[in-house]
């Protein structure tokens, strides 16, 4: 919970000529320490100490990534309505902020030739799988319908790839964050969300099996084409069960039970597809309430299937005077 001192501990963390430089630049996306260092053309020890002190105050959270680290502005309700109030406020006519969001499209730039770079290396492979099977475009016309029109508060994408399923998904969910264990994959999903000027959606670094996320906080999870990578896919769905609210959903979009080995060999798919037993056995043995109607799309000679669960309902302790009557 916010408080009067809370608050007055963020205005005071941002007034300071550099910190409020940083505080608008990180309200336009995430960035890395080395970023800021060239945006700002100040020391990295010097960056880094406003960073500290702004993360101690709470405007901006800080997201390890291997070797780097990135920041963004606090997704706490409070906090991040005072950060936007305070960059709003900024004239845009500011000469020194105009450099800044120039070299700020500089880094920009960069991030998505790099990303264009081993996107290259791997579009190949890609290619070769996808046309196994239906059009990706059908897989993701499916992946809406299913999802309906309900809103999202908290979307969770595991093994975010590309980005692909949060962009899709941004126009329907209040926030969304996606999970790599690849550098070079969240390169490339970064570069994507910004480009397409997504402000709800980011992406972080972190492990299916050890997922970065609090428990009971996200309403949809999606696993798209992840769980034939894993060796142990009941400990992958137990984990996304932990993070999932009383209610809250977990789409899995994989591919049906196959022979085709080269994958396995050249691509290193760990399993081969599964059948609707497995993973509903992974959903029942997770606690997870699954859906019986399973969708599909057949292709040649893979076929795409949706499996669907949903976390119980959780059941709140009752209050001991109460339970005293029982």
């Amino acid at each position: 919970m916010q408080t009067l001192d809370s608050l007055l501990v963020g205005l005071r963390a941002a007034g300071e000529h550099t910190r409020l430089r940083i505080l608008a630049l990180c309200a336009r996306g995430e960035l890395s320490v080395s970023e800021l260092v060239k945006i700002l053309g100040q020391s990295q020890p010097r960056v880094s100490r406003h960073l500290k002190v702004m993360v101690e105050a709470g405007l901006l959270e800080r997201l390890p990534e291997g070797a780097q680290v990135f920041y963004r502005v606090s997704d706490e309700a409070m906090v991040s309505r005072l950060a936007q109030a305070l960059v709003a406020l900024i004239p845009a006519s500011d000469a020194g902020l105009k450099r800044d969001f120039s070299r700020l499209q500089q880094v920009r730039d960069a991030r998505a030739k790099q990303a264009q770079d081993y996107f290259q290396t791997v579009a190949e492979s890609w290619d070769s799988i996808r046309s196994l099977y239906v059009p990706q475009r059908q897989v993701e016309a499916k992946l809406l319908e299913i999802i309906g029109t309900d809103p999202v508060d908290e979307l969770l994408d595991i093994g975010t790839g590309t980005g692909r399923i949060l962009e899709i998904l941004a126009p329907r969910v209040g926030r969304g964050v996606g999970i790599d264990l690849s550098n070079d994959m969240l390169t490339v999903a970064r570069s994507n969300i910004e480009r397409g000027r997504y402000s709800n959606i980011h992406v972080r670094k972190g492990d299916m099996y050890r997922l970065p996320v609090e428990d009971g906080s996200v309403d949809l999870a999606v696993l798209h084409m992840v769980m034939h990578y894993s060796d142990y896919p009941l400990e992958v769905v137990r984990e996304v069960a932990r993070v999932l609210r009383g209610g809250g959903r977990l789409v899995v979009i994989d591919f049906g039970s196959h022979t085709e080995e080269k994958l396995r060999s050249e691509y290193q798919h760990h399993r081969l597809g599964f059948t609707d037993s497995e993973i509903l056995q992974c959903f029942e043995s997770a606690g997870l309430e699954y859906e019986q109607d399973i969708e599909q799309l057949v292709g040649d000679p893979l076929t795409v299937k949706f499996w669907q669960a949903r976390q119980r309902q959780r059941l709140h302790t009752l209050n001991p005077a109460l339970q005293a009557h029982k």
